[in-house]
């Protein structure tokens, strides 16, 4: 498959890329050029090995995987694939409404005198609700899909909702191969570059 040959062939460029990365740091350190730290000294082999999880666990997996969990769901539902029929018509008057309901419960929480998602100064940027914002969308994109599915009988139990999301998950993964090398590589090079 095509996206199966692309994924190959950037695994292997970031890998490479990490390979020159490792050589590189070790003739710059061998130089003596300044600010430059080895990834085969020993502090490089102890930091590399030490703050692998730290490394992957970052937001930015999270956000990943979260919008993995809200596409799977959306596709699944069939919301995003119009018949024109009267059941799918009634689906997306549902899942407007959730919609609806969902971005009045989120407004509430921020546009109030002292609203909980607010900052403590009462700013919107940054705040809760500024760091929270591509879970919400995600969580408002997974309960209006859920809806839309439930009445168009795409989900008539809790077993398709979960397999919705999963599906996300697994056509995502791909993504998640290629986010794992490049955040290694990425780190590398700031632990290489910066004392």
């Amino acid at each position: 498959m095509k996206i199966e040959r692309i994924v190959a062939r950037l695994a292997i460029l970031l890998a490479l890329a990490e390979a020159v990365l490792v050589l590189l740091s070790w003739l710059l350190a061998a130089t003596m050029t300044e600010g430059v730290r080895t990834l085969l000294s020993a502090d490089g082999v102890r930091w590399f090995f030490a703050h692998f999880e730290n490394m992957i666990a970052s937001p930015a997996l999270a956000w990943l995987l979260l919008m993995a969990m809200a596409g799977g769901a959306l596709w699944k539902s069939g919301l995003l694939q119009p018949d024109g029929s009267m059941n799918y018509k009634r689906g997306v008057v549902v899942a407007a409404i959730v919609l609806v309901f969902y971005a009045g419960a989120i407004s509430w929480l921020i546009l109030m005198p002292h609203a909980i998602l607010l900052s403590a100064t009462g700013r919107l940027w940054p705040s809760s609700f500024s760091y929270a914002l591509l879970p919400i969308c995600a969580f408002g994109t997974v309960i209006c899909s859920i809806s839309h599915g439930l009445v168009v009988r795409r989900f008539t139990s809790l077993t398709d909702v979960c397999s919705s999301l999963c599906y996300g998950i697994s056509k995502s993964a791909p993504a998640l191969f290629l986010y794992v090398l490049f955040i290694q590589f990425y780190e590398s090079l700031r632990y290489v570059l910066y004392s």
